[in-house]
Formats: C-alpha cells, sequence, structure tokens
C-alpha cells in the first residue's frame, strides 16, 4: 500500500432533489472538488482528500467552515458535520448516510430555512474591575488583607477570591436575563453554553428563521446600544445548527 491512499472528507449533509453543485475548496494547499453522495432526499457534501488525520488547526477549521459556508448559500437545509472526519470510500459514505437518514429525515422539517447565529459578551477589564472594587464587602475584606503577611491574610485571600467570583455570577446572571432571555424570545432555539474564561459573560447560540435574520440582528444590536460601555459583542454567523443538532457518525457492520 503506497503513502496516497485516497479518503473522503465529509462537511455537511443536505437535504436536495438535484445533482448539486458547489465549487471547490482548497484543502492543505490543494484544490479539490466538492460533490454529493446522495440517498432519497439526502446527501452528503465531500471531497476526495488524502487518507490521513486532519489536525484541527486554525486553516483546516477555516476550510472545514468555509466549505459549509458554500453550501448554505446554496441550501437551505444543511445539517452539520463536526470537523475530520474521513472514510475511506464513498461505499463507505454511502452506507453511512443510508444508516443516519432516520435522522436526517426528522432533521430535515425542524432545521430547514434556520440558521445558527453566535453571540459571546465579554466583559471590559475597566468595567468588571469597577465592579468588584465598588462592592462594599469585597472593599471591607480587601482593607483586612492590607498590610498583612500572606500567611496571616490567607483565609481572608481566600474569601476575597469567593467573593469576586460571586460578583462574577451575579454579572452572568444579569447578562443573561437581559441579554439571552429576550434575544431567546425572537429565536426557534436558544442554548447559552458556559462561558469560556473569566471576562466573559456569555457564550449563546440562537437558532433562527434565515427570513428574520435582519429582524435578530436588530435586537442584537439594540441590546449592544446599552451595554457597548460595558462589554464587547462577538456576534457571529449564519452558521448551520451545530448547537441544535447532535449527529453520530457511525457505520454499522454487518
Amino acid at each position: 500500500m503506497g503513502q496516497e491512499n485516497s479518503g473522503i472528507y465529509i462537511f455537511c449533509g443536505i437535504q436536495t432533489e438535484a445533482n448539486d453543485e458547489f465549487g471547490e475548496i482548497d484543502i492543505e494547499g490543494e484544490t479539490r472538488k466538492l460533490f454529493t453522495i446522495d440517498y432519497k432526499d439526502a446527501a452528503i457534501v465531500a471531497a476526495d482528500v488524502p487518507m490521513k488525520i486532519y489536525h484541527p488547526n486554525k486553516d483546516n477549521l477555516m476550510m472545514h467552515q468555509h466549505a459549509v459556508s458554500q453550501v448554505m448559500k446554496q441550501n437551505e437545509t444543511v445539517i452539520p458535520v463536526s470537523f475530520g472526519n474521513v472514510f475511506q470510500s464513498k461505499e463507505d459514505v454511502a452506507v453511512l448516510l443510508e444508516n443516519l437518514y432516520p435522522q436526517f429525515e426528522k432533521l430535515f422539517p425542524e432545521i430547514k430555512g434556520k440558521m445558527e447565529v453566535g453571540l459571546k459578551v465579554i466583559g471590559k477589564k475597566d468595567w468588571l474591575e469597577a465592579q468588584v472594587s465598588e462592592n462594599s464587602e469585597i472593599e471591607k475584606m480587601a482593607e483586612a488583607v492590607r498590610g498583612k503577611t500572606e500567611a496571616a491574610s490567607y483565609y481572608e485571600r481566600i474569601q476575597l477570591g469567593g467573593a469576586a467570583q460571586k460578583i462574577f455570577t451575579s454579572l452572568r446572571n444579569e447578562v443573561k436575563q437581559d441579554l439571552f432571555v429576550p434575544l431567546k424570545e425572537s429565536a426557534v432555539a436558544a442554548k447559552a453554553n458556559e462561558p469560556i474564561g473569566e471576562k466573559m459573560l456569555l457564550n449563546a447560540a440562537f437558532l433562527i428563521d434565515r427570513d428574520k435574520e435582519e429582524e435578530f440582528d436588530e435586537k442584537v444590536n439594540k441590546a449592544h446600544d446599552n451595554w457597548k460601555d460595558k462589554v464587547e459583542f462577538n456576534y457571529s454567523g449564519p452558521w448551520p445548527a451545530y448547537n441544535f443538532v447532535n449527529i453520530r457518525l457511525t457505520v454499522e457492520n454487518g
């Protein structure tokens, strides 16, 4: 067996009746044509690639996202597939699709004409520090720590950390109530994921109707106007429904 074994990299599932053309994609410096493997009214969008492990570095992740974005521009029912799935042959992918079809059939009406957008809300450093330092309980604790040796102030320091954590938790709750809850009402579905890092106050995903995208964007902009002195908004999309679809990619043997 030579080094250049060929594999099939899969990007997403779609609902389609046509033989769609989605153009080409650059994979690690090589131009590859996107094609579909079909079963009934479903298809998997794929490309021929060298058979190997694809590492989730920035370029590869961008490549995966770019391919899915190309598909989303032409198709309104896109089922996301996670990064890095390579199969040995088109036949294996066809078997996979046949096995997945009952799940796809249920998902198609749920995600048709829908897209995911992401909203991360990150507290501005100065504002977060002001929230902590303006708190009278923390001020008292900080006073108790001052001038003591580190060993003598050990428990106060732990309490100080705990009190600061409490403030962060309450800020996260405030942002959730004030930003996430009203936006959730305008979405088909919404999910608040665990914030990443100590300055993030909200890490949310929303599934919205494509034809209501503008309306939803306006709501996000209004929310941003109210909070812009305190936080940064990182608003992204459109994505396929990564946070709302859970497909297990297993080929059953036998």
